[in-house]
């Protein structure tokens, strides 16, 4: 027991950067996230495969199926940031990290976290106040669904990355309280 003490406090508390796959709730929200991807995906192959084969071959196509393909983009762009924030594979700037002692990169990786935090809540505001517009003008979108319909990925995803990033906020935070209290 002494030489993990010894150890621990060599060692400056490590960084959470993805939620941990250990735990059931989040193996189970990784697989419903890489079934919602490998099936728009998919769906996206084959409309533009058939759309290729219509145009090329009969001179004629699917008028539903390039506005369906560019909002396909869209969720599965969407789909993938929220995926890639759970699994810590999201762009990141690392700037402060190299310069700034070991002791505060788990602070400075937890304002990070915060922050990003508050970025996607805002992000997430900014979706549904966007929804809200849509909802006023009641447009038809691709497969007789509203367009609002389509749209809605935005505060959807958004709210998912939130809810993530406090959560990486939250383990991070505990992480940091954890190692303070090993070398106490």
């Amino acid at each position: 027991m002494n030489t993990v003490t010894k150890n621990s406090r060599q060692t400056a508390p490590s960084l959470v950067y993805a939620l941990p796959t250990d735990m059931g709730i989040f193996r189970v929200v990784n697989k419903v996230e890489e079934i919602l991807l490998s099936l728009t995906l998919m769906t996206m192959i084959l409309l533009a495969c058939s759309q290729i084969f219509l145009r090329t071959f009969l001179s004629t196509g699917l008028l539903w199926a390039d506005p369906l393909l560019r909002y396909l983009v869209l969720w599965s762009g969407l789909l993938g940031a929220v995926a890639a924030t759970g699994q810590g594979k999201h762009i990141a700037l690392d700037v402060l990290s190299r310069s700034v002692p070991k002791a505060f990169a788990p602070w400075i990786n937890f304002s990070t976290l915060v922050f990003c935090s508050l970025t996607s809540m805002g992000l997430s505001w900014a979706g549904i106040l966007f929804i809200q517009g849509e909802l006023e003008y009641e447009l038809i979108g691709p497969l007789s669904l509203p367009v609002w319909f389509w749209s809605a990925i935005f505060p959807v995803a958004f709210c998912l990355i939130t809810v993530k990033y406090l959560i990486l906020c939250f383990l991070q935070l505990r992480r940091i309280f954890q190692m303070k209290h090993l070398q106490g």
